[in-house]
């Protein structure tokens, strides 16, 4: 069985587990996905499948054959190689003890949560 992703207007809307016997039976388009790749890597050492496995809002775009979560910032981008959105500043460095940090997009940087 396999991971297959409904895709209307470019936006994912269902995503299932069937054999293709199955989705061939189906209307409109599905996509199939895997389940384990992320940022254009494979968990398990295999072969990364389609970028990213597919997620309810997600995009498909055909030209890159990949799919992408929705932008999460307007000052973030699209990493094309992983099809991850990045932000303009690194995240800050691991200290002791550790810190946790969030998104400000006012300031395009990230800050502190205390």
């Amino acid at each position: 069985m396999s991971h297959f992703a409904k895709i209307e207007s470019g936006i994912v809307t269902q995503v299932i587990v069937a054999e293709q016997i199955y989705i061939d039976t189906l209307s409109g388009t599905w996509v199939q996905t895997s389940y384990n790749t992320i940022g254009n890597t494979h968990k398990l050492g295999g072969t990364p499948f389609r970028k990213n496995f597919a997620g309810i809002g997600d995009t498909f775009d055909s030209s890159k054959d990949a799919f992408y979560a929705p932008q999460p910032y307007s000052s973030w981008t699209l990493n094309n190689s992983t099809c991850l959105w990045e932000p303009p500043v690194d995240v800050p460095a691991e200290t002791e003890p550790k810190k946790f940090y969030e998104w400000d997009e006012e300031n395009t940087n990230w800050k502190e949560i205390t």
